[in-house]
């Protein structure tokens, strides 16, 4: 066989496998994908009861509500047209509140009420943690 069809056939057999392992990877991770969702979303197509998912938008202002047992909170996570009522059981990030963006991960438990395992809290792009900003903070000027 001569060398220029063995460098053929060697680099056909590399992206084969390239390809191979990529698919592979694929496969394997799509299970444990947690996927996006906006309320808007949610409505347009909802996702699996039983599917870990992650609903993003902003807190409703008014809307969250400390229960009794002092560790549960429900709280409306909206986008532009729709909005997904949420409970929580457990602490909250400090960046958590009312009219701010929120990432929350859990599970539909029926189409329309989400039950949260984990909150993350969002920040806009100028946040900057007081312990870095130094006088910057204290003057609002972030330069």
């Amino acid at each position: 066989m001569k060398a220029k069809n063995q460098r053929l056939i060697l680099i056909v057999a590399a992206v084969v496998a390239m390809l191979g392992a990529v698919l592979l990877a694929m496969s394997g991770l799509k299970d444990q994908a947690a996927y996006f969702y906006a309320p808007s979303d949610v409505l347009r197509s909802p996702p699996a009861l039983d599917r870990d998912v992650r609903l993003g938008g902003m807190v409703r202002t008014g809307s969250v509500k400390k229960l009794a047992d002092g560790v549960t909170i429900r709280f409306v996570v909206e986008d532009e047209r729709h909005a997904i009522p949420v409970e929580f059981k457990g602490i909250v990030p400090d960046l958590f509140r009312e009219g701010s963006g929120v990432v929350a991960e859990g599970k539909f438990v029926t189409p329309g009420q989400f039950v949260a395992s984990n909150i993350l809290a969002k920040h806009d792009e100028r946040y900057m943690p007081p312990q870095m900003a130094g006088d910057k903070h204290k003057t609002g000027r972030v330069s």
